[in-house]
């Protein structure tokens, strides 16, 4: 057991402190595994995060990063990140954005487009994912490391120069006593290139410009109330997602504290903190988070399944609760005798002061959303937004509990909806029109990098010169002028016999089961029904082969025709309880023991599935579903 130094926490200075993780708290190891106990947070002030940053950016200046040239960033969610962007920011360099869990042929290929000779990371990183490729990025000079030199930097390639981001920011110090100036970015000059861990094929390059993420960060801003110095954030999502970027950059325009976290430290129940020890939102106690809908999702399965184990009182009184509380919801009322005895327990999941959850990145089910507006004792936005939009596009109103919506278009843009005549969907529909959601205004982004082809087809001009953006996502309006994402057009699929699938729909119906995990839907125009892959639950599969008589290890179970036939009666039944229709029901699914993260490449890092390499990885079960040879 070895314990790291660290400073205690600083005295504010100046605004609120910009919090720093570099070595991300202090830690106990605790074996192999990486079990930590994690100690106080140590904090940076504005003031401090400027000189940072102002000192990098003329100490990349000094290696010869030149003004409106690309500089790529392929590092974990840290405060290194930021003050890495914020310098590039500063000296107008194109910050080219890769995420972290990229394979090796995906990074290449975005260090290769953007003709990056200098690349900001990490010493894991580097040591795990970049050292095997450098030597296919040929115009590669230098690599910074955020938090320090790696033991084996001398094993690379001729020409390659490994520094350290402490050593870069001496060096521009020392520059700067020269008083050289630097150029400043203009509106139209590209901030970020942005390259999505798309659903399909490689990943491709946004251009995001300085006047579309000020104009995205405005309109989110405005739906975000009380935004301040008293706030404290916590970030954790991929800093390469959009939602991420603009959502801290959101709270640092508004002088809020940010602390940094990861999935594995989020929570006291967070698979690297060791039992017993704080995990990081019981350490920070923010008051606002986003979340995608997956971890939205597995927080209400956890706490259910908690409810579930307990005693027969216990779980009548949580449920009363619960229910008592919903229809005060509905009344417009508060119900602080429940919040303070019942729900308490599970709002101390997340610190116990979030006064706002913003979820993205993909559709939120009613079911999670209801729960965490109760549970949890706080508004949740919906947002709806694009990295192509700058993530901008629609956020709820905090006092907004309907569920299903994403609110009315934020103040920097304008949404219009296009008729689908394959899908069948119309601008004219009644009572409310629907249609192919078109973004319009400063957020929207100038376009794939290197790629005019794909920027033709999914953007346009209109006769007032104002740049839209087509979606591909299917919405429609209620009358009070909020919206709905109802369909999206690539998840059609017409089977053989003429009727149209959305399998996102389906997998919406039943993802919320406590015995799913994850599902995917899949269908194809050669067939009259509807397969499906499954992950399920470890804990309520074992207990449903158990009743049932079923004996074997975890993989056994998975793999046992009697399982699938089980879980497909259960997937069957909430089928039809949610209204789907006979020919949306899966005939036959496939069990999947392992789950789907942004490591296996079969979901993004928002965790939208990636479907076609789904197709490709469960190829020999579709063709035995399917009865193929």
């Amino acid at each position: 057991m070895r314990k790291m130094k660290y400073n205690q926490m600083e005295k504010f200075l100046k605004r609120a402190p910009f919090e720093v993780i570099g070595a991300p708290r202090a830690e106990h190891f605790m074996g192999v595994q990486s079990k930590v106990i994690l100690g106080h947070y140590n904090w940076l002030s504005y003031e401090d995060v400027f000189v940072r940053a102002l000192n990098f950016g003329n100490g990349l200046q000094m290696l010869g990063q030149k003004p409106k040239t690309n500089i790529a960033i392929f590092c974990e969610t840290r405060a290194e990140w930021m003050i890495a962007a914020q310098a590039c920011f500063m000296y107008n360099f194109q910050l080219v954005t890769l995420y972290a869990t990229l394979g090796g042929p995906a990074i290449v290929h975005g260090l290769n487009e953007t003709e990056v000779t200098n690349i900001i990371t990490s010493k894991e990183l580097l040591q795990t994912k970049l050292k095997d490729i450098v030597s296919l990025v040929p115009r590669l000079r230098h690599i910074i490391t955020v938090d320090g030199k790696p033991p084996t930097w001398s094993e690379f390639p001729k020409g390659v120069i490994v520094h350290t981001m402490a050593a870069v920011q001496a060096l521009g110090a020392k520059a700067s006593a020269e008083n050289k100036p630097h150029s400043k970015p203009g509106p139209l000059d590209i901030a970020v290139i942005m390259y999505t861990s798309g659903s399909t094929g490689l990943p491709k390059g946004v251009m995001i410009s300085h006047s579309n993420i000020i104009a995205g960060i405005t309109g989110m801003a405005e739906r975000i109330p009380r935004l301040g110095e008293e706030d404290v954030y916590i970030g954790y999502l991929p800093l390469a997602h959009v939602l991420e970027l603009s959502a801290e950059l959101v709270c640092l325009s508004h002088g809020c504290r940010i602390g940094y976290s990861s999935p594995q430290t989020l929570a006291d129940q967070s698979s690297k903190i060791k039992k017993g020890s704080k995990g990081d939102t019981t350490m920070l106690k923010p008051t606002l988070m986003a979340a995608v809908p997956e971890i939205m999702d597995r927080i209400y399965k956890n706490v259910m399944n908690k409810v579930n184990e307990m005693s027969s009182f216990q779980r009548n009184l949580f449920i009363l609760a619960y229910n008592y509380k919903m229809e005060q919801i509905s009344k417009g009322h508060g119900t602080p005798l429940c919040d303070r005895f019942i729900f308490r327990k599970v709002r101390g999941l997340l610190g116990g002061n979030i006064r706002l959850l913003l979820c993205g990145g993909a559709p939120l089910s009613a079911t999670t959303q209801r729960f965490m507006n109760i549970c949890f004792c706080c508004p949740v936005g919906q947002g709806y937004g694009l990295t192509e939009s700058s993530g901008a596009g629609t956020i709820t109103e905090v006092w907004d509990y309907n569920t299903g919506r994403v609110g009315a278009p934020l103040v920097c843009c304008e949404i219009k909806l296009k008729n689908w005549e394959e899908g069948g969907y119309f601008n004219t529909d009644k009572p409310h029109p629907r249609g192919e959601i078109l973004i319009g205004g400063q957020n929207v982004t100038m376009g794939y990098y290197k790629n005019e082809a794909k920027t033709k087809a999914d953007f346009f001009e209109d006769e007032n010169g104002q740049r839209w953006l087509c979606t591909g996502d299917v919405g429609e309006f209620d009358p009070d002028g909020c919206l709905k994402i109802i369909d999206r057009k690539k998840d059609l699929v017409k089977l053989q016999a003429g009727e149209y699938v959305s399998l996102g729909k389906v997998e919406a119906a039943l993802k919320n089961l406590s015995l799913i995990d994850n599902i995917c839907a899949y269908a194809n125009s050669y067939h009259s029904y509807v397969i499906g892959f499954v992950v399920p639950n470890q804990k309520e599969l074992t207990e449903l082969a158990r009743k049932k008589g079923l004996q074997g290890t975890w993989e056994e179970l998975c793999n046992s025709c009697e399982m699938e036939n089980e879980v497909l009666k259960v997937l069957s039944e909430a089928a039809v309880s949610a209204s789907l229709e006979k020919f949306e029901i899966p005939v036959k699914i496939r069990l999947s023991p392992e789950p789907w993260t942004p490591e296996t490449g079969l979901v993004t890092d928002a965790f939208k599935l990636k479907r076609k390499e789904l197709k490709t990885h469960y190829q020999a079960d579709i063709e035995r579903m399917y009865g193929r040879k």
